[in-house]
């Protein structure tokens, strides 16, 4: 199987994918404690129940205020179909690029909440990679509550040109990770394509530190609690032969979660994530396991986050500021 090839953007249509800028989308939901359950079990945690009136974890939010496209509106990719909110960008590859979360002080979402995201298109761009064009797209999202703004996301999607092969088993990974890095606000990004400058090394001893071994359920429990259809994470034969990957690939989100699961683990009793950012530097595969490490600053208010592959390259870097 291969992607099919799309047509190079010309400015005609360039212009028509940024006409999204400034679109917006409300969506409303009930914070259940159901997901919660599966949150803690899919990290491996022993959480006390959660009940009305319990606040979110970091990132839980991501849990709720899911697309629900019907199934005769799925790519085939596992998406749904290009176009409504999101611009309807003909690059065959769509990826998380990233993000910046803000918690309001005070105000956390809680279990049994009415909660409301407002959703705006920020910026959409066009780039000239490697290996071929590239559109990102950042959108803000905006979590509010009974009582008014409780978190604030900006949200950078990545849409890139097919592969051009596929590479076997054992090939070096294609460089630019999905749901992985290339946020347009950091400058130009290690991962342009494949032909990417070699990986970087990390450091691998840390205070905090955790091995994560992601077999295929791991992958799947994440996917369906996050309603997330994308094939390259369950579909081994589709992210080898249509995509051009090795393995299937560890959803950015999932990492990003275990980071700041590393930090629930570690940080002083009573500690509250204010901020957290994330960006991802190297694709995450099935086929090894991986570690999440945190060094603290000497007052413990900031901490220094990232992970690496089982070769010691750095795969995801990010900083969490504590209350």
């Amino acid at each position: 199987m291969e992607t099919p090839q799309s047509a190079p953007l010309d400015e005609a249509a360039i212009t028509h994918l940024r006409s999204w800028v400034g679109r917006s989308e409300t969506l409303q939901d009930t914070l259940a404690a159901a997901p919660l359950r599966g949150f803690s079990a899919t990290l491996d945690r022993d959480d006390p129940p959660p009940e009305r009136g319990t606040p979110l974890p970091p990132l839980g939010h991501w849990l709720y205020f899911l697309p629900h496209a019907p199934q005769s509106q799925i790519g085939p990719d596992g998406h749904p179909k290009r176009g409504g909110f999101l611009p309807p960008v003909p690059l065959p590859r769509r990826m998380w690029a990233g993000g910046r979360l803000v918690w309001e002080p005070g105000n956390p979402l809680r279990v049994g909440d009415e909660a409301r995201r407002v959703s705006r298109i920020e910026s959409v761009t066009h780039k000239q990679g490697r290996s071929g064009e590239m559109v990102f797209v950042l959108v803000r999202h905006e979590v509010h509550n009974a009582q008014g703004l409780s978190l604030s996301e900006e949200h950078d999607i990545v849409y890139r040109a097919a592969a051009h092969s596929a590479p076997t088993l054992g090939a070096a990974a294609p460089s630019l990770p999905p749901e992985g890095a290339l946020t347009p606000r950091g400058g130009p990004s290690v991962f342009a394509g494949e032909k990417a400058p070699p990986p970087k090394a990390a450091q691998t001893s840390a205070p905090w530190r955790r091995q994560i071994v992601p077999d295929d359920v791991l992958l799947f429990r994440y996917s369906a609690l996050t309603f997330n259809g994308h094939r390259i994470h369950y579909d081994r034969q589709y992210v080898t032969q249509v995509e051009g990957y090795p393995g299937l690939i560890v959803h950015g989100p999932l990492i990003a979660t275990l980071l700041t699961d590393l930090v629930r683990r570690h940080a002083a009793a009573g500690a509250v994530l204010r901020r957290f950012e994330f960006r991802a530097v190297r694709p995450t595969f099935d086929l090894n396991p991986f570690f999440v490490n945190g060094k603290p600053s000497a007052d413990g208010q900031q901490v220094h986050l990232w992970a690496h592959d089982h070769e010691g390259f750095l795969t995801m870097q990010g900083s969490a500021e504590l209350a």
